[in-house]
């Protein structure tokens, strides 16, 4: 668990934009372990650069979870995911990775990603991974993203 006085919250930040594998997201102590609830961050402007080209691509990310003992510090994660920024990677790598990361760093108790890729080349991709069992009775809104016809 991270100490508070070791949080990026309310630090000055230090941005480093190609270093995803530094791993830089934090956790909180889950406030209500009593009960089981479902989190989602939208980040509809991410980016990060095709290996190949060094062309920017960007995506709308939905990553949805329901935490066990902890839950990602939102300033780590948004710093966590601007890294990707001038990091090459495949669209499929970029999701999966990002959803491996938030399990190695929280262990929730379930999470899904959605990755809205725009296209280039005319052709978007959209990459989906899942890992764990819902909980019964818990409520996580549907990821409505629509189709691309400009994503807007």
């Amino acid at each position: 668990m991270t100490k508070k006085s070791q949080l990026m919250l309310g630090q000055k930040t230090e941005y480093k934009f190609d270093q995803p594998s530094q791993k830089i997201l934090q956790k909180v102590a889950n406030p209500h372990l009593d009960v089981d609830y479902a989190i989602r961050f939208s980040c509809p402007e991410f980016t990060s650069i095709c290996p190949i080209t060094s062309q920017p691509d960007f995506a709308h990310l939905v990553i949805d979870y329901v935490p066990g003992n902890s839950i990602v510090e939102s300033k780590s994660l948004k710093l966590y995911l601007f890294s990707y920024r001038n990091h090459g990677a495949f669209h499929e790598d970029c999701t999966v990775q990002i959803a491996k990361d938030i399990i190695e760093t929280i262990k929730p108790k379930w999470l899904r990603i959605g990755g809205y890729w725009y296209p280039r080349g005319g052709i978007p991709i959209d990459i989906f991974f899942q890992s764990g069992k819902l909980p019964k009775d818990v409520w996580v809104k549907e990821q409505t993203v629509s189709d691309y016809k400009g994503r807007g």
